[in-house]
């Protein structure tokens, strides 16, 4: 992410502290219909970076077509991805948040502006809906939604979410986040820093906080299959079914568990990610794999 940040379960906020510094070269390709920009150098911990090619078999998860589904998907079937199954799923379907999730709330590290609420958080018509709005309880500031899969832990995995957001502003967030709250490590696979037009995926890691970044274009305002595998080896990212960047993961980011978190930011008072409009990030469902 831009900048540091706290998770705050249920009134437990912690701050995280740090610096980052992007070493990244790219290169711009079109794949399909993506417009990607991938890293190819990183000169940072014996970190190296290969471009990904396309993946025409659409060999990664993207869904069930299901007409009766928000998105038009349902989730992938439980050896949707070769050597893996399934190990966690869900699609959101009741009225509450889930066991073994918890939301964001309090102010966000490096973002005195911002504001997590709980009521931001809803769970609805088979969507899980992290909500940005102006919230008379808070001075009528922009409040946003933030929630962690806080009660599964892993090392190592592959995880699929289906989401869309209604429109730009606040950044939205799909990510990893290391279980024991001290950060880096940081895996991005889906943050939109604002637009709806693009997205990004990035690597923090080290003591100083190094970034390495990917960027799609792309409508980000339409439903997508979202995806990062993570392995001891390297980080995988994908979208719809193909593979857009890939890079052999530094030793900072392995055997670190992670949970799954997802977030939205305001950073009105930095003037950059500030909603003019209520914008509401969307996810259908989760599916997460484990190595068979």
């Amino acid at each position: 992410m831009n900048s540091p940040r706290a998770r705050a379960h249920f009134g437990l906020n912690v701050t995280k502290a740090g610096r980052w510094v992007a070493v990244v070269a790219t290169i711009s390709m079109t794949v399909g219909s993506l417009s990607i920009e991938l890293p190819v150098t990183a000169q940072a911990q014996n970190l190296s970076m290969r471009v990904s090619p396309l993946n025409v078999n659409g060999s990664y998860p993207i869904g069930t077509p299901d007409s009766a589904e928000p998105s038009g998907q349902s989730p992938p079937h439980a050896r949707a991805l070769v050597g893996y199954k399934l190990s966690y799923q869900n699609d959101f379907t009741g009225t509450k948040v889930p066991p073994g999730w918890n939301v964001f709330t309090g102010i966000p590290g490096g973002d005195p502006g911002g504001h997590f609420g709980i009521s931001h958080v809803v769970v609805a018509n088979g969507v899980l809906q992290l909500n940005t709005y102006r919230n008379p309880s808070w001075h009528n500031r922009w409040v946003t939604g933030g929630i962690c899969q806080c009660g599964v832990a892993r090392r190592y995995g592959a995880y699929f979410v289906r989401s869309r957001i209604t429109g730009a502003g606040p950044t939205a967030v799909e990510l990893l986040w290391p279980a024991t709250n001290v950060w880096p490590p940081e895996i991005d696979f889906n943050e939109t820093g604002g637009s709806a037009v693009s997205t990004t995926s990035s690597v923090h890691f080290g003591a100083a906080n190094i970034i390495v970044r990917s960027t799609v274009t792309i409508d980000v305002t339409l439903w997508h299959t979202w995806g990062v595998i993570w392995t001891p080896n390297y980080i995988l990212y994908t979208v719809d079914g193909r593979l857009w960047g890939q890079f052999r993961a530094p030793a900072d980011v392995l055997n670190v568990p992670m949970t799954l978190d997802f977030e939205q930011r305001q950073e009105c008072q930095q003037h950059r990610q500030c909603p003019i409009a209520p914008e509401s990030m969307q996810i259908d469902w989760v599916a997460e794999y484990t190595q068979s």
